[in-house]
């Protein structure tokens, strides 16, 4: 088969290497600055000719232009549509609804691996993973015995916590379900509800979001002990009110697209297997 693997951070990188490993051809565009020993980077035009599967990054987008963050250049999603032909099937990570209409009015077949399980539980422990690294590079304290709360029970939140408890750490996981609830209490966990935290929040060393919606705003920062680290890994538009973190000196930080960042082999084999998935189930179809 032939790709062109087109934007995207280092996992992107770890894919097209994986993929010529694997005995396929491939041209890449927009990775200019990973510098890879494997493949040369070319322009989207070039790439994407004669490809039959096209693969844009996770997350594909940043408003209105793929993301080329190993690149000096970029592209806008219309550009990028007008380049592809009806024949050729795109697979990205949460692709834009406009572009992917774009693309099937066009008679393009177009896939979001993200929608798919398997990747976004793999992509959960990828975050849950690079989050410990991140409280144990910056907590003053050891994570045993240390209270954490974590705000969540999604994919991330669930692996987290687990983590977090394996290490010894006193954890805390809010929720608003009652049946998040019972299966916080049943894994052994103390549960809180999300919508009730405040007089709660000063006994954390640290505070880790998963929720993309406004649950770390001033009036909740301002609880926070001194010196807790408020860590956001939800996805835009986050969770943490960060210009209040900032007039308030609380230490908060906002980790987007935690798996390519720390670990780019593991997640790229992760959309590799997914993208192999889709394809066979394609193939099954005809």
């Amino acid at each position: 088969m032939k790709f062109a693997v087109i934007g995207g951070d280092m996992r992107g990188v770890k894919l097209a290497e994986m993929l010529i490993s694997d005995g396929h051809t491939l041209s890449a565009a927009l990775l200019e600055r990973a510098e890879s020993r494997v493949f040369d980077s070319i322009s989207p035009v070039d790439a994407i000719m004669g490809a039959e599967y096209i693969v844009l990054p996770l997350p594909a987008a940043q408003d209105d232009m793929l993301r080329t963050p190993l690149s000096g250049e970029t592209i806008s999603l219309a550009e990028l549509a007008g380049l592809i032909a009806p024949g050729q099937r795109v697979l990205g990570g949460k692709l834009p609804a406009g572009f992917m209409r774009t693309l099937r009015e066009r008679g393009i077949e177009c896939y979001d691996y993200f929608e798919r399980e398997e990747l976004t539980v793999r992509n959960a422990a990828a975050t849950a993973e690079g989050a410990l690294g991140i409280l144990l590079e910056e907590l003053p304290v050891t994570l045993t015995a240390a209270p954490v709360l974590v705000i969540g029970f999604g994919r991330i939140g669930k692996l987290l916590a687990l983590k977090l408890r394996a290490l010894g750490a006193d954890v805390t996981v809010s929720a608003r379900s009652f049946a998040d609830f019972a299966w916080i209490e049943s894994l052994g966990l103390a549960a809180a509800d999300t919508r009730r935290l405040e007089g709660t929040l000063g006994r954390y060393a640290a505070v880790v979001n998963t929720v993309p919606a406004a649950v770390l705003g001033e009036a909740r920062l301002r609880e926070l002990a001194p010196g807790c680290l408020c860590l956001d890994l939800a996805s835009k538009p986050g969770g943490v009110d960060f210009p209040a973190a900032a007039r308030l000196g609380v230490r908060a930080l906002w980790a987007l697209s935690l798996p390519g960042r720390t670990a780019p082999v593991t997640s790229g084999a992760a959309i590799k297997e997914t993208i192999y998935n889709i394809i066979s189930e394609l193939e099954c179809a005809n």
